[in-house]
């Protein structure tokens, strides 16, 4: 299952590539007919692959080879050319502002551009609708009912390009009470894959018939795993104390450490070179409203160690006289430029003293305050789960789920603090920075 989407992901990154320097020599060609080649080797070859290794970086931000987003769509369209435009940006920057690449294509830049841009929109139209056609190579039985497995068959119905086609289901009392069913529709329907719930396994003559389809080549997983692996995030609904004990580590890995010691350092050079803007923005705060210029509030950090949030005071001082609640979008208890402050998110620089004290991280479960963390463990299962890592300035959950204002956003997020708790590595502490930085700049509120 994983290999067959990780080679979808490879070839089209190769296909990228290929269109890239395809549409670059097409410009070549353009330009200086039979001499393309020399001018190529000559100004363009390594100043255009610099180029093309941070598009394609960008293209992984923006989703783009995110096997569930690619579908001709409008919003497919959007996301590409959106991208594709703030990669001109980018390399009309670069090659003004460095130097060494020896070369400023005006010309050349924008008819590369222009090439590309058509060339990449019918080849990933094309892809797109190649990863959907013929029959899915992962062909499945689903045992299970209720909202997670409603889920499952969602994501599998609108998103055929992860390979995955159910062709038969079965309720949990189904597959107790008649194993043999099972088989024949595993006959019947050419199954390769079998998504089960953990608990079914302990059945002993359903683990039987489960030992036989396994030996006939049959894939048996875990329906916590096949959730976790479609819609990146795990379902509370369907873990229990056992899974978490075994699946989320707690104790301290040889990761955290390296990442403690890369974030001092990046946050106090960050902070220094950020100084003046730092400045201005108190500036700006105190001239403009009554009130301190840092805002403190204590926040649950890790392992319910309580801690002081700094942010840039963006709210009139009167904001909570009625007690703590949370914030929303268009806040009318922000000030002027609290408004800007909070949609630029320029508010949360001073946290980059909370990352040098080490409440904070860069990346990691959103800190929440202590009255919220009292109320959100009595009414959400495993809440206290996402307490046992460092909180962060940006996550895994809020790049997948921004909404914060009812419970069942908090169980969302929460189901994806869970992911990044299992799988938490360099790469993935990256890929959420990046994407952060992407969210940003496309969709800021």
């Amino acid at each position: 299952m994983q290999g067959a989407n990780k080679l979808k992901v490879f070839l089209l990154l190769v296909g990228d590539v290929v269109v890239l320097y395809a549409s670059l020599f097409g410009t070549l060609l353009i330009r200086y007919r039979a001499s393309f080649y020399a001018e190529f080797l000559k100004d363009h070859a390594f100043a255009f692959s610099v180029i093309f290794v941070l598009w394609i970086l960008l293209f992984y931000v923006s989703g783009l080879y995110d096997l569930r987003r690619l579908r001709n769509n409008l919003d497919f369209i959007k996301t590409l050319l959106l991208t594709l435009a703030v990669n001109a940006v980018l390399a009309a920057l670069l090659f003004y502002l460095v130097p060494a690449f020896g070369i400023t294509p005006k010309t050349n830049l924008l008819i590369f551009t222009v090439i590309f841009a058509i060339a990449e929109i019918f080849w990933r139209r094309g892809a797109n609708r190649w990863m959907t056609f013929g029959e899915a190579p992962n062909k499945a039985i689903l045992v299970g009912s209720g909202i997670v497995a409603e889920e499952v068959k969602r994501v599998v119905r609108e998103a055929p390009q992860l390979g995955y086609e159910i062709r038969a289901e079965f309720s949990e009392d189904q597959a107790y009470a008649a194993p043999e069913q099972l088989r024949a529709a595993a006959r019947a329907h050419g199954i390769n894959l079998i998504v089960i719930p953990h608990q079914l396994k302990r059945d002993g003559r359903l683990v039987r018939t489960l030992y036989e389809l396994f030996g006939s080549g049959i894939l048996v997983i875990d329906l916590v795993a096949f959730y976790e692996n479609i819609l990146r995030k795990i379902p509370l609904r369907a873990v229990e104390e056992a899974w978490l004990i075994e699946n989320v580590a707690a104790e301290v890995r040889f990761y955290d450490q390296l990442k403690r010691a890369s974030e001092f350092t990046a946050a106090l050079l960050l902070g220094i070179l950020l100084s003046p803007l730092e400045l201005l923005i108190a500036i700006l705060i105190k001239l403009t409203s009554r009130g301190p210029i840092i805002y403190r509030q204590i926040r649950v950090g890790e392992k319910e160690r309580p801690f002081t949030l700094y942010k840039f005071r963006t709210m009139r001082i009167d904001a909570e006289k009625n007690g703590a609640v949370w914030s929303s979008l268009n806040d009318p208890r922000a000030t002027s430029i609290g408004r800007f402050l909070r949609l630029s998110h320029l508010d949360e620089l001073p946290q980059l003293w909370n990352i040098v004290k080490g409440d904070l991280s860069f990346v990691g479960p959103r800190p929440e305050r202590p009255e919220f963390v009292e109320k959100l463990k009595s009414q959400i299962p495993y809440y206290e789960v996402r307490l046992l890592a460092k909180p962060g300035v940006t996550g895994w959950a809020q790049i997948h789920w921004r909404k914060d204002t009812t419970i069942e956003d908090v169980m969302q997020k929460l189901e994806y603090d869970i992911y990044y708790l299992k799988n938490r590595s360099v790469v993935l502490d990256w890929a959420i920075i990046l994407k952060t930085v992407k969210s940003l700049i496309s969709n800021p509120e």
